[in-house]
């Protein structure tokens, strides 16, 4: 014999919660047709408790009926009471249907005393004390046929076998309009089945009906005991903790971590269709919402001052970077974008983004090679760049270490190049973007970058003796960038797709990262804080291990470390190192009007000098002499190391 929840989850009652809700019309024809019994009880009830003399009455009762029905109608559609959707009642609608019932009974009253005022002999139309029953007794058949159909959809809908139990994680207002949003909405896949809260004080309280659970170590056996699928952290909640640390505990333990934007004056008065989509934006965290990074505030005042109707030249213009610091100087209002770029489809891609975006911005594409000044000398003659962000560079650490002389020509040749048609050019403004890989390098990649570093803030050095009006080099430095093409997140990613292994190269490698829209704001940023001759550093926040990073995007997408997809740990490559510096341990900061950058002073170069050893590296590297061009380069780098690396040789 079947069970209760058997036959709830059957298909003779799983359709019910998939009607379509009753149109308006159906809503106030039975909303009569409630209020015509009340009417008729009501008569029933009054003659019953008072005699009256019927021939006292001016009309029979079902003309009564018809004037009172006839009102109801009209006081039903003033307060709209019929354009909920009877599911979703709340108490506004108890209050609807109330001031209706009440404003009918009181114009019924208010006419039978102006007829009885002015009729001879006196009688009345309707008897008063029917009126007033009929009040209460209509208000309170309303209000429980609403409550009735509430009760039986949410009764049928938590049953459903597909409806995940959740716990919300916060209980301010984010916390509890995701609540009322879901409670509200009777085919969400999810059911509040109560809050998680930090304060032991509110635990002790009931909230929306539901329990508030404090975050403790009974907490898990709470979550095991109620058979809860998933947490929904609330976006505030999301800003109060350390995601890493006060999330990790339900990712552990494979409990599904999920999310929602901002909620902000939630109402169930929302169309049904509108309260669908909200819950359609809930969804996994996402690994970046896992790192404990620093919120970053920004002075758009003062970047807006700095590239408002100006020409702006990006290299690099669609790289992971270069794209992202596009799309935020568009924002600004320059008057133009020169976008440089060697590869086709990037370009094309990004200039097809942008052109619909920012029709009164004139945009202009060029396919252009940094490290060939027949290339780019033609650029900065045409079009007069008053800001140039250098982005285009080759960063991937273990290819650069087989291709030193490539990377050379890249990243100092290229860099070079830019700087002196923008010395050439009256540029105002040059933002070269830098790596942390450029500290104590360990890799030719590193050292190329530390390179170029080199170059421009000598130049700067020696320009600024001569003409304080001069090009301000700016240097910007911070970590890996989330989601970057190349880096290690779509690495992961697709190798979970495929269903593992995961390879991390060290159980015990950290890194600093930030996702790439925080990262080219905050070059924007510094571009507006330079006086020229500055690196720049970035807070990047705490590192993260690598491995627990691999681990928690297993977990993110549903699988089990080691158990549902395997982490192979393969060995530091070429050139790596466990960790990466921000400064040089003989290097100091010094703080900016933004707190989370910083100024790193470095030791200076003169230029006259090390121009020299540059162009002969550059020489050395157009050449294709791999050992004697990284010779040269830990020449200008004396900190340059070379790591796990065929280069180790020459540092002995």
């Amino acid at each position: 014999m079947k069970s209760r929840t058997d036959i709830l989850k059957s298909d003779i009652f799983s359709h019910w919660t998939n009607l379509s809700y009753l149109p308006r019309w159906g809503v106030l024809l039975l909303d009569l047709l409630i209020v015509f019994i009340a009417f008729i009880i009501s008569f029933a009830i009054g003659n019953r408790l008072f005699t009256y003399g019927t021939t006292d009455l001016l009309m029979p009762i079902w003309l009564q009926c018809a004037i009172v029905m006839a009102l109801q109608t009209l006081f039903f559609w003033v307060f709209h009471t019929y354009s909920g959707i009877l599911r979703y009642s709340t108490f506004i609608d108890t209050i609807k249907v109330s001031l209706s019932v009440g404003a009918t009974g009181l114009v019924s009253i208010l006419i039978n005393i102006i007829i009885k005022l002015t009729s001879i002999p006196v009688s009345h139309p309707f008897l008063t004390t029917v009126l007033i029953i009929y009040i209460f007794v209509a208000a309170t058949l309303l209000f429980a046929w609403r409550v009735t159909i509430k009760t039986v959809f949410e009764y049928i809908s938590h049953h459903k076998s597909n409806v995940q139990k959740v716990l919300i994680y916060g209980v301010q207002s984010a916390g509890l309009s995701i609540a009322k949003m879901l409670q509200s909405n009777m085919d969400s896949p999810y059911r509040p089945v109560g809050f998680i809260a930090d304060d032991c004080d509110l635990t002790q309280h009931n909230m929306l009906g539901l329990n508030v659970y404090r975050r403790d170590e009974n907490l898990l056996h709470i979550i095991k005991e109620k058979h809860i699928d998933s947490i929904i952290v609330s976006p505030i909640k999301m800003k109060n903790i350390n995601p890493m640390r006060d999330l990790t505990m339900f990712l552990d333990n494979n409990i599904r971590v999920l999310t929602t934007p901002y909620f902000t004056n939630f109402s169930v008065e929302k169309e049904e269709q509108n309260i669908a989509q909200r819950i359609g934006r809930i969804e996994s965290i996402k690994v970046e919402d896992l790192l404990d990074r620093p919120t970053i505030h920004l002075n758009n005042e003062h970047i807006g001052n700095l590239l408002r109707s100006k020409t702006v030249m990006i290299t690099g213009a669609a790289g992971s970077i270069g794209s992202e610091i596009v799309r935020q100087v568009a924002q600004q209002h320059p008057h133009a974008i020169v976008l440089v770029e060697m590869a086709e489809s990037p370009l094309h891609d990004l200039f097809v983004e942008l052109r619909p975006q920012f029709p009164e911005i004139q945009i202009i594409h060029t396919i252009a090679d940094v490290r060939n000044m027949d290339m780019i000398e033609p650029i900065f003659k045409e079009y007069q760049p008053e800001i140039v962000f250098h982005a285009a560079a080759y960063k991937h650490v273990p290819l650069m270490e087989d291709y030193p002389a490539q990377a050379v020509l890249a990243n100092v040749l290229g860099t070079k190049n830019v700087a002196d048609m923008a010395v050439k050019y009256g540029t105002k403004r040059f933002v070269m973007i830098s790596t942390d890989k450029a500290v104590n390098p360990t890799n030719v990649m590193g050292a190329s970058k530390r390179i170029a570093e080199i170059y421009v803030q000598s130049l700067f050095l020696k320009l600024s003796k001569e003409n304080n009006r001069c090009t301000k080099f700016i240097t910007t430095r911070f970590g890996n960038v989330l989601g970057s093409n190349g880096s290690v997140v779509p690495y992961f990613k697709k190798q979970i797709a495929q269903g593992g292994p995961v390879t991390v190269t060290h159980p015990d490698i950290i890194r600093y990262f930030m996702t790439i829209p925080e990262a080219s704001s905050l070059v924007l940023e510094a571009a507006t804080l330079g006086l020229g001759g500055e690196i720049f550093i970035f807070d990047m926040g705490q590192p993260v291990k690598i491995s627990d990073l691999a681990k928690n995007m297993i977990r993110l997408a549903g699988f089990v470390p080691g158990k549902d997809i395997e982490i192979i740990y393969t060995g530091l490559r070429p050139g790596e190192k466990l960790y990466e510096e921000l400064l040089n341990q003989k290097e100091l900061t010094i703080p900016t009007s933004h707190e989370k950058i910083l100024v790193a002073k470095v030791r200076e170069y003169d230029y006259d000098v090390v121009s020299v050893l540059i162009d002969k590296l550059i020489h050395s590297a157009q050449e294709g002499k791999t050992f004697p061009t990284v010779q040269i380069m830990k020449e200008i780098v004396p900190e340059y190391k070379s790591k796990n690396s065929v280069y180790e040789q020459l540092d002995k």
